[in-house]
């Protein structure tokens, strides 16, 4: 049985638009014609009521696209905005959720909030080997993430290619890319040409945004058991039996969290990063501690390479993943990950 059409949305549409907006349960079209010069707005009609939108149409909508398109709502505050997508991410979709910017896209997510009207529709998963959405270039994971991670540590600063590629370890060519990329997406803008060429971050907001959002890790895990009284205890103490077996580390998660913004919640396993070439046999000796398969107090992560070691900091005695490494970890971790990701932002990061 059909849902019923309670919205009727009627607009100078693309083929494009049309295509995603018939795809929604619930929502009527009128593709009106073009009279002369073209109108980037809608009128959305539901039980008694007109109301008019600015509509945004884009291809794929990232966590960056959805912060540009917040600013730009921001400027007109008095006409609600509506974004028509062939693709949205989940950080994209919350983001506009958030800040009252309707959505409607290709995988038939929906979100409009209107004075008398809340449309609101969960959508699919794409389909196993469905080809993806476009995807723009210089994604920011990876050796590319090192360069955002260093433009986020250092967010005031003017870059020149050759400044991010020295600090963030990355080569030149993966540096230039970076930095088109997030001139591409409103986030930094160039200045000067030539040698002499230089970009500024301009919305810091939305790079950290779209650097978690693309961050994936599929971390080797060890776990093991480290006898100590305290979570503090352990911190301190394993943290110093790697250092005297030169094991490079870095806590992440509620224990990285616990050293740079303490926040009320148990920590029922320490997970850190450790040196990628470090083997079993050098973890468990060089940490003392036992292996154990169910028990776990602490869980060893290591990638294929040290990036998640990058910018690590010093705090409380220990190292700890970078401000935003840790952030990014936090998030995916369904221990209340979120609620400890969002104190550490507004505590330690600030945007």
């Amino acid at each position: 049985m059909n849902k019923p059409i309670i919205v009727n949305i009627e607009g100078e549409f693309g083929a494009d638009a049309l295509v995603v907006l018939r795809g929604v349960p619930g929502l009527a079209v009128v593709a009106q014609p073009r009279r002369g010069e073209f109108r980037p707005d809608a009128t959305l009609r539901f039980a008694d009521r007109n109301e008019t939108v600015v509509v945004e149409v884009k291809r794929r909508a990232n966590a960056a696209t959805a912060w540009q398109l917040v600013h730009n709502a921001q400027l007109r505050p008095e006409i609600p905005m509506l974004l028509i997508a062939g693709e949205t991410t989940g950080d994209a979709r919350r983001i506009l959720t958030e800040h009252g910017v309707g959505f409607v896209d290709g995988l038939q997510n929906a979100h409009i909030v209107l004075p008398g009207l809340m449309f609101h529709i969960e959508g699919q998963k794409r389909k196993t080997g469905e080809p993806p959405g476009p995807v723009p270039p210089a994604r920011l994971k990876g050796k590319a993430g090192l360069g955002a991670q260093a433009l986020l540590l250092q967010s005031d600063r003017a870059w020149t290619v050759r400044d991010l590629a020295d600090e963030a370890g990355i080569a030149t060519g993966l540096a230039h890319r970076v930095l088109a990329r997030l001139e591409r997406e409103c986030i930094a803008v160039a200045e000067g040409s030539g040698p002499q060429r230089v970009r500024h971050v301009i919305d810091p907001t939305a790079l950290l945004d779209l650097w978690a959002e693309e961050q994936i890790d599929r971390p080797r895990r060890t776990p093991v058991f480290f006898l100590a009284q305290t979570p503090q205890q352990l911190v301190e103490r394993l943290g110093a039996n790697l250092e005297r077996a030169g094991i490079d580390y870095a806590f992440t998660g509620a224990a990285g969290a616990s050293l740079l913004a303490p926040f009320v919640t148990a920590i029922p396993v320490a997970e850190l990063w450790v040196a990628a070439t470090a083997g079993t046999a050098e973890l468990l000796q060089g940490g003392r501690v036992d292996p154990v398969a169910e028990g776990q107090n602490v869980v060893f992560l290591q990638a294929k390479d040290d990036a998640p070691l990058a910018f690590r900091e010093r705090a409380k005695g220990a190292w700890v993943a970078n401000r935003f490494r840790l952030y990014a970890d936090l998030r995916r971790d369904p221990r209340r990950g979120h609620e400890q990701a969002d104190h550490l932002r507004q505590e330690v990061i600030g945007f």
